[in-house]
C-alpha cells in the first residue's frame, strides 16, 4: 500500500476565532473555507506546502448525531477533552513565546519529558489540545 495522511479534523465552534488562531497566530495557510455562519468547514495547513491539512469542522454537524451526542460533544469541548493534535518544530521555545504572547491558553510550558521528547501544550479557541514537540 502507498498511503499518506491527507487531512485530520478538529472541531470548532467559532470560525473566526479558529482562523485567528490557526492562520494568524500559527501561520497556517487557509486551503479551503466552505459554508456560512458557524457552519463552516475550514481547511488549514503549513504555509507553502501540499502536506497534511487540518479540517476545522463544526462538531456534531452529521445528521446521524443525536441531540444527546451533540450535548456530550459540547461538554467535552468545554472541558478540552474532545480533540487534540500533535505538531512539531525545530524552534520550540520561539514558537512557545509567540503563541503565549499572542494570547493562546498555555497548558504546559516547554518541558523535557521522561519519555525522551521536549514539548509544550496550548488550547485552541475551541478547547482542543495542541501539543508541540521539538524536532531534534
Amino acid at each position: 500500500m502507498d498511503l499518506t495522511i491527507n487531512t485530520t479534523s478538529l472541531p470548532h465552534d467559532d470560525p473566526e476565532a479558529s482562523l485567528a488562531f490557526y492562520r494568524d497566530l500559527l501561520g497556517f495557510e487557509v486551503r479551503g473555507d466552505v459554508g456560512e455562519g458557524r457552519m463552516r468547514w475550514i481547511t488549514v495547513g503549513p504555509a507553502g506546502g501540499p502536506g497534511p491539512s487540518i479540517l476545522l469542522a463544526p462538531p456534531g454537524a452529521d445528521p446521524g448525531v443525536t441531540d444527546s451526542e451533540r450535548r456530550t460533544i459540547a461538554e467535552m469541548m468545554a472541558k478540552g477533552t474532545f480533540g487534540w493534535i500533535l505538531l512539531a518544530t525545530h524552534q520550540l521555545d520561539a514558537t512557545f513565546d509567540k503563541l503565549r504572547a499572542g494570547g493562546a491558553e498555555v497548558v504546559q510550558e516547554p518541558t523535557e519529558q521522561p519519555y525522551g521528547i521536549r514539548d509544550c501544550a496550548f488550547r485552541d479557541p475551541a478547547g482542543n489540545l495542541i501539543r508541540i514537540q521539538q524536532i531534534r
